[in-house]
């Protein structure tokens, strides 16, 4: 009996054509919308491949996301694809209310919706600012399409009068020098104009630069691309391959399902604690996980991190910047010296798995890049504390902490929201000594404030001026990765869900034991039920993102993704 050949899959611009219950005039009238763009029919008959164009002038991270577009595109048309460009959601940290976190699920869900529903055969994800990458990463592993990340990269260093400056870990430092007095208006406003002067994220290993890092440790980014400075002609050259590399994946197909798998995100955790990468990264990897059905568990993020050293000496924990790192030997120097730890089968977006990856390098500068028998630190940055106050978890970034602070047992100086902290954190009334403990609640991602960087709760005045330069302070929300102190963050669950961070009073007693992973609110049971009974949530938005948000966000401990996405 005769079979008839299977029907090749659709490709191009003949994928999902548009529901007219006709296929066919369907795809006519595309291609007559397409002509109007001046496209010739050879260059319609080719596979497409989608690129996505973050750019935006409120975004100085992605300032030179045009040129990035344009050097992918020489790519994919040298590669025989017809390259489209498209605009999705871009988010830049300080211009965005009331925080870019608020955000990222809806640049996620926007770049899922249009990697499904525009007819493409392959994309290359434009990211950069920290948020942007995620949610790429995210709508990647959601969608499906075989895809490859590009980031803008980070920006240069400048010299300034015998030192380098660059956003945001020496901001953080000059202005809580100026909080202390010891720098003059006159002086910050100097600063100001020197800490990000070229186009790039945070020169420093922050959350921008973590996530690249991560992208590429996944396996989702071409190898060596992560820290190339964005004003590097190398940075072109990176993503014209990209684009080229977009179109080899249409003929054979590495889909991120694929890429995403347990072992690669445990290989991930790995490189984010040898990096001594943000804590934002750890919500970032578990939403991005969370899409693939991948669980982070907290108790075996403590057994990797006491299992994996701090080898990369860069800002804020260490002296370095990206440029450095990058120069250094960058991401395929580090993961050579944690190949015993990795996962060899993850493979990447050209198919080749990790045991492959890994070369010894030419060349090493030890100066960024240590090696594993002389560690910036034997144990790994993060680490998860639970107990009466985190039931689900908290993160300590121990590596940018204070050791002295590690065990502690004090005073409870609670803060009720982002107005209240920063209507009395400089009150020289304030009743606060640096044996405190400063506590922020309701700033979780429920909240209205959206789950901030507000972590970093700044040093009261009246202690900064008299050189008091860290305290734990503890909270549920976030904190930049350029930020360093001894903070705990992402208390999980949070005070606007009724966690019992949402019970905590000032002079109430908090246990934090890093060395034993424990935080412990030390209340009487019978006092706490009282203030739970008590206890309010907070009224729902009325309409539009924000009500989405408060009905669908998830805690930190699953990546706060919306729980309708994952």
């Amino acid at each position: 009996m005769d079979t008839e050949p299977p029907t090749p899959p659709k490709r191009g611009l003949a994928r999902n054509t548009a529901g007219y219950g006709d296929p066919d005039f369907a795809l006519y009238l595309r291609r007559s919308f397409a002509k109007s763009m001046g496209y010739s029919q050879a260059m319609l008959d080719r596979p497409v491949v989608g690129i996505v164009d973050t750019g935006s002038d409120y975004n100085n991270c992605h300032r030179t996301v045009p040129d990035l577009v344009e050097a992918v595109k020489r790519g994919v048309l040298a590669a025989g694809g017809l390259p489209l460009a498209f605009p999705t959601v871009s988010l830049c940290e300080p211009s965005l209310f009331p925080t870019s976190m608020h955000y990222r699920n809806l640049a996620a869900l926007d770049t899922e919706a249009m990697l499904s529903a525009q007819p493409m055969d392959a994309a290359v994800l434009i990211g950069g600012c920290d948020k942007t990458v995620p949610a790429q990463l995210m709508a990647a592993a959601s969608a499906d399409v075989p895809c490859v990340q590009l980031v803008t990269g980070p920006m240069l260093a400048t010299p300034f009068q015998g030192e380098r400056l660059s956003a945001c870990t020496d901001c953080r430092r000059y202005w809580a020098a100026y909080r202390a007095g010891t720098v003059s208006a006159e002086r910050i406003g100097r600063i100001e104009e020197r800490l990000a002067s070229t186009a790039g994220t945070c020169g420093v290993m922050g959350t921008a630069s973590t996530m690249a890092c991560i992208a590429e440790a996944l396996g989702m980014m071409p190898p060596n691309t992560a820290a190339i400075p964005a004003v590097h002609a190398e940075r072109l050259r990176a993503a014209e391959d990209a684009g080229a590399r977009a179109v080899g994946l249409i003929a054979n197909p590495i889909r991120p399902s694929q890429i995403i798998t347990p072992h690669a995100v445990e290989n991930a955790l790995r490189v984010l604690l040898a990096l001594g990468g943000s804590t934002n990264a750890l919500i970032h990897l578990t939403a991005i996980a969370g899409r693939r059905g991948i669980r982070i568990d907290l108790g075996r993020l403590n057994e990797l991190s006491d299992t994996t050293p701090v080898l990369v000496d860069l800002k804020p924990t260490g002296e370095g910047y990206m440029e450095d790192f990058h120069a250094a030997g960058g991401l395929p120097a580090l993961l050579w010296e944690l190949r015993d730890l990795l996962h060899g089968d993850a493979i990447d977006v050209n198919g080749t798995p990790m045991s492959e990856r890994l070369r010894e390098p030419e060349f090493v500068d030890r100066r960024y890049i240590r090696r594993r028998a002389e560690p910036v630190s034997p144990v790994g940055g993060l680490v998860a504390l639970f107990g009466s106050l985190a039931p689900r978890g908290a993160i300590v970034k121990r590596s940018a902490a204070t050791p002295a602070l590690f065990e502690t047992e004090a005073r409870a100086v609670v803060f009720d929201g982002l107005e209240d902290l920063a209507n009395r954190i400089d009150d020289p009334d304030l009743d606060v000594t640096a044996g405190d403990i400063l506590v922020l609640k309701n700033a979780g991602p429920l909240s209205p404030a959206g789950m901030p960087e507000a972590g970093y709760l700044p040093i009261p005045k009246k202690l900064a001026r008299a050189g008091i330069k860290d305290m734990v302070r503890l909270s549920d929300c976030r904190m930049s990765g350029t930020a360093f102190g001894t903070i705990v963050l992402h208390v999980a669950p949070e005070a606007a869900a009724g966690g019992p961070l949402a019970l905590v009073e000032s002079g109430d007693r908090i246990r934090m034991s890093v060395q034993d992973r424990k935080l412990d609110l030390l209340v009487d049971p019978a006092v706490l039920a009282r203030r739970r009974a008590a206890w309010r949530a907070p009224a729902t938005p009325a309409r539009g993102w924000d009500r989405i948000v408060a009905e669908q966000v998830l805690q930190a401990d699953e990546g706060c993704d919306l729980a309708v996405l994952r």
